[in-house]
C-alpha cells in the first residue's frame, strides 16, 4: 500500500485503519511525519464518517518519549472534546451550565506534551490512564505556576513546552544529534524527551518549561463569554507560549466533576481549535464513497494552498450539507481549513457553468437513494459495496486482521459470502481458489477466523454495524446488560446510560430489532465471553520484533482466553517473546517472577495457527 500517495474515497475502513496506524506510528513513535497535518486529519475524518465507532478515533496519542517505565495514573489524564467556533463552545456550555450566571474559565491550549508531576515522579499523560516516567528529564525543566518560577521541585500538572522566546534564543544554538537545528518548538520538545541521554542537551543549555494549567486563567461569566470572546482570544495570543486552540472548562471544579466523563474526554472542559484560514478555489467534481451505513461527498478541488499545503479535496460531509450551501459543481468555493487542519467548503458563488453534485441512483446498483435523516442511503440490502462494507466492519470488529478489503471482495464475487456465518464455513481449500494464497496462508487464514469464533460479547455487538456504537460504546451498554438482556431493553433504558443518550439507543434498539434472526443464527456459531469475565483472565505479555502487528497476537490471545498486558509483572501467568533466552526488561523480570516464557512459535502452536506463513495475498493488509 502507498502510505504517501493514496486516495482516500476509494479506500475502506481496513485500509484507512491500516493508512492511520502507519502515519501515528511515523509522527507519534518515530516523531518524523511522512504528510501535512491536514493530509493526515484527512484519513481520520474519513474513517470517522465510514466507521463513526472506530477504536483508533478515541485513543489517546502522545509523543514517543524515552521512558523509565509505566505509571497508571490515580485519576485518568484524557483528552478534550473539540470545537471550532465559538457557537460550537457556547452550545456545549449551555448544555451543561446550571444558570446564564455559570463561571467558566479560559485557558491557553498549549502545544505540547501533556504531564503531570507529584513531588517524585513526572508522567506523561500517555493513553490517558498509564503515562510515560519521564522523570529523568527534570534537569532541563523549569516549572511556571501561579507565585512560581523555578526548579520542578512541586506538584504540578501542565503541559511541557518551550517558551516562543526561549526558542528563538535557545534553540538558536541547540542541535539535534545530526548536527541539524530543530524546525518548531514543538518538534524540539518531541525530540528531547524520546531521548535516552540528556547530557547532550545539558552541555548546549536547552531547556524546557512545564507550564501549570493553573497559570494563566481568566474567569468569566457564561453570558458574558460571547461579548468579551474576541478579547480573550487577542490576550492569550500574546502570551509567549505555543498554543493551538483555548480551553474551556466550568470553574467549580466539583461540578465539572459530576458531570463525568466518556472514554475519551471529561465533559466538564472542551478545546476551541484555532481556525479561520480560508481560500477560494473551483469545485470540480464530486465523489460518493461508501460506508457501512450511508455515501459521503467528498469534493474535488482546483489546487489551492492553505498554510503550505496543497489542497485539492475537502469534505462535503452529507447531503444536506450540500442542500444547506447550495453548492454545484462548478462553483467557486471558499474552504477553510478547521482548527488549521480539516479542510471543508463553507460557502459557494455560482459558476458560470454549474451542474449538479447530488446523485439520485446507487453507484454501485443503480437502486434509487434515499435520504435518511441529513444522509445519503441505498436502501438495497443487496448492493454489493454496502454488503462490503458492513461485512468489513465486522471483520475487523471481530479482529480477523489478515482478511483485508481485497480478499474480502473476491471471497464475495467467488463464494457468495454475504455475512460472518458464510466466513466460517470457509475452508483453506476454498482459499486456494483465491489468488495469491498457498497452503501456509490459506490455513492462517482459515484458524485465524476459526478463533474469531470465540468472541468477547462487545466485539459482537460493534460487528453488528450499529450506527456509532463501535467496541468502546459496546462496551458501556454491556457493562449494565448482559447481551440477552440488550435484546429486550428498551430506548428509555439504553438512554438513561452515561455516554449512551436517545439517538444511540434508538438506533441498538432498532437494529438488535431488525438483525434478530441473523444474530440467532450468529450466536449458534460462536461463543460469546461477557466482557466482563475478562477481568479475571490470565494474562499475557509480548516481547521482541514479530513478523506481524502486536495488535494481531493480542487478538489471537484473547481468542485463547487471555487478557494482554504491557509489563511483565508478579502477577503475569505468560510471557511471549521472539527470544526466550534474551535480556529485554521484561525477560529479566519473567525470570525473577517466575513467569512462565514460551517462544512465538510456542504460543502459535497453542492457537493452532502455523508458525510461519506465506507472504499475504497481493494488496492485503496486515
Amino acid at each position: 500500500m502507498d502510505y504517501l500517495n493514496f486516495d482516500l474515497p476509494s479506500l475502506g475502513v481496513a485500509e484507512l485503519v491500516a493508512l492511520l496506524e502507519h502515519h501515528n506510528r511515523a509522527y507519534w513513535e518515530n516523531g518524523e511525519p511522512e504528510i501535512p497535518d491536514a493530509r493526515y486529519d484527512e484519513i481520520v475524518e474519513a474513517l470517522r464518517q465510514r466507521d463513526p465507532g472506530n477504536p483508533l478515533l478515541e485513543k489517546i496519542f502522545t509523543p514517543s518519549v524515552a521512558s523509565g517505565g509505566k505509571v497508571r495514573h490515580v485519576e485518568p489524564m484524557l483528552s478534550l472534546d473539540k470545537a471550532y467556533s465559538l457557537e460550537a463552545v457556547l452550545a456545549w456550555a449551555h448544555k451543561f451550565s446550571r444558570s446564564e450566571d455559570e463561571e467558566m474559565l479560559v485557558q491557553p491550549k498549549y502545544d505540547g506534551i501533556s504531564a503531570k508531576y507529584d513531588g517524585k515522579v513526572l508522567v506523561t499523560r500517555g493513553d490517558g490512564f498509564f503515562g510515560e516516567d519521564v522523570t529523568d528529564k527534570i534537569p532541563l525543566i523549569e516549572l511556571e505556576a501561579p507565585g512560581y518560577i523555578g526548579k520542578l521541585d512541586r506538584p504540578a500538572r501542565g503541559e511541557v513546552i518551550i517558551r516562543d522566546d526561549d526558542f528563538a534564543s535557545i534553540y538558536r544554538n541547540v542541535r539535534k544529534k545530526d548536527g541539524q537545528l530543530y524546525k518548531n518548538s514543538r518538534n524540539a520538545v518531541a525530540g528531547i524527551m524520546g531521548l535516552k541521554e540528556i547530557a547532550e542537551m545539558q552541555l548546549q543549555k536547552a531547556k524546557l518549561t512545564l507550564v501549570d494549567y493553573t497559570l494563566i486563567s481568566y474567569r468569566v461569566k457564561l453570558s458574558e463569554l460571547p461579548t468579551r470572546w474576541e478579547e480573550l482570544k487577542l490576550a492569550l495570543a500574546q502570551l509567549p507560549y505555543p498554543q493551538d486552540g483555548i480551553v474551556v472548562k466550568f470553574a467549580d471544579a466539583a461540578f465539572a466533576a459530576s458531570l463525568g466523563r466518556t472514554a475519551h474526554h471529561p465533559r466538564g472542559e472542551i478545546a476551541y481549535k484555532f481556525t479561520n484560514i480560508r481560500k477560494e478555489t473551483v469545485l470540480r467534481d464530486v465523489e460518493w464513497s461508501f460506508g457501512k451505513n450511508c455515501l459521503t461527498p467528498v469534493a474535488c478541488l482546483d489546487p489551492v494552498e492553505i498554510s503550505g499545503t496543497t489542497i485539492k479535496r475537502a469534505t462535503l460531509h452529507n447531503v444536506q450539507n450540500i442542500l444547506d450551501l447550495g453548492v454545484m459543481i462548478g462553483d467557486t468555493v471558499v474552504v477553510e481549513r478547521a482548527g488549521d487542519v480539516i479542510p471543508y467548503i463553507v460557502e459557494s458563488r455560482p459558476g458560470c457553468e454549474r451542474r449538479t453534485a447530488l446523485i439520485e441512483n446507487c453507484p454501485c446498483c443503480k437502486t434509487l437513494l434515499i435520504r435518511r435523516g441529513p444522509e445519503l442511503v441505498c436502501p438495497n440490502p443487496e448492493c454489493m459495496e454496502t454488503r462490503l462494507q458492513r461485512l468489513l466492519g465486522a471483520v475487523r470488529n471481530l479482529g480477523i486482521e489478515r482478511l483485508g478489503e481485497p480478499t474480502l471482495r473476491k471471497l464475495m464475487a467467488k463464494f457468495d459470502v454475504r455475512h460472518l456465518g458464510d466466513l466460517f464455513e470457509l475452508s483453506a481449500k476454498q482459499l486456494l481458489q483465491i489468488e495469491g494464497f498457498a497452503e501456509k496462508s490459506a490455513s492462517s487464514l482459515v484458524a485465524e477466523i476459526q478463533k474469531a469464533r470465540r468472541i468477547e460479547d462487545y466485539r459482537l455487538l460493534a460487528a453488528l454495524n450499529v450506527p456509532n456504537v463501535g467496541p468502546n460504546i459496546a462496551k458501556l451498554l454491556l457493562a449494565k446488560y448482559s447481551f440477552a438482556e440488550l435484546r429486550t431493553a428498551t430506548a428509555e433504558t439504553l438512554a438513561a446510560i452515561d455516554g449512551i443518550g436517545p439517538e444511540r439507543a434508538n438506533a441498538v434498539v432498532a437494529e438488535l430489532a431488525a438483525q434478530s434472526d441473523y444474530l440467532d443464527e450468529l450466536l449458534t456459531a460462536v461463543t460469546l465471553v461477557a466482557s466482563s469475565q475478562t477481568e479475571n483472565s490470565p494474562t499475557i505479555c509480548f516481547t521482541g520484533k514479530m513478523p506481524e502487528k502486536r495488535s494481531y497476537y493480542e487478538k489471537l490471545a484473547a481468542t485463547l482466553g487471555y487478557r494482554s498486558v504491557d509489563d511483565a509483572t508478579s502477577t503475569l501467568t505468560l510471557l511471549v517473546a521472539d527470544d526466550p533466552n534474551g535480556n529485554s526488561t521484561k525477560l529479566r523480570n519473567a525470570r525473577k517472577f517466575g513467569v512462565r516464557i514460551v517462544s512465538l512459535d510456542e504460543f502459535l502452536a497453542e492457537a493452532g495457527i502455523p508458525a510461519q506463513a506465506d507472504a499475504p495475498a497481493q494488496g492485503e493488509l496486515f
